[in-house]
């Protein structure tokens, strides 16, 4: 028996609605900062004890300015710091919402797979003599693995 982890239907006002939400995302987004690959392995990170260390300082260099020199931007800090702290709880709707899109885009992928097996079980046993067995060929394709690997270690080489 398949299995049936998810049921949903996506209407075409749903689909226009959540098209709608991205696109709004995608406009605000588009100021957001995209590094390269080196970039995120070489750039300064701030984890959890770094940040507390960040913000007391931040809060000392706030009252203490004169000991701070003139090319250290105490101000920009502050507007950084401020930021961060209102982009933060969006940024964690956005990774449960894509977590929540992620894992039903797996369930429905598996509910299709196990209903596949099935079926491809049931037309092997039945297709024999009903006509069906252009289609269980074609459908056994995804189990013959060996295949490939044989006829390439046939092949003469040069």
């Amino acid at each position: 028996m398949s299995q049936h982890l998810i049921s949903l239907t996506l209407s075409d006002n749903d689909l226009a609605d959540i098209d709608a939400a991205l696109k709004t995302l995608e406009d605000r987004f588009a100021g957001f900062l995209v590094l390269t690959p080196e970039e995120r392995r070489t750039i300064l990170k701030m984890g959890d004890k770094t940040e507390a260390f960040c913000r007391q300082t931040l809060t000392v260099a706030t009252q203490n300015t004169q000991a701070i020199p003139p090319g250290l931007d105490v101000v920009e800090a502050q507007a950084d710091l401020a930021t961060l702290d209102k982009l933060r709880p969006r940024l964690h709707r956005l990774r449960d919402l894509m977590s929540r899109g992620e894992d039903t885009d797996m369930a429905l992928g598996s509910d299709i797979y196990s209903f596949s097996l099935d079926a491809y079980a049931s037309l092997k046993i039945a297709g024999k003599g009903a006509g069906l067995e252009t289609l269980r060929q074609a459908m056994s394709v995804r189990f013959n693995r060996g295949a490939k690997a044989k006829t390439q270690a046939t092949q003469p080489t040069d």
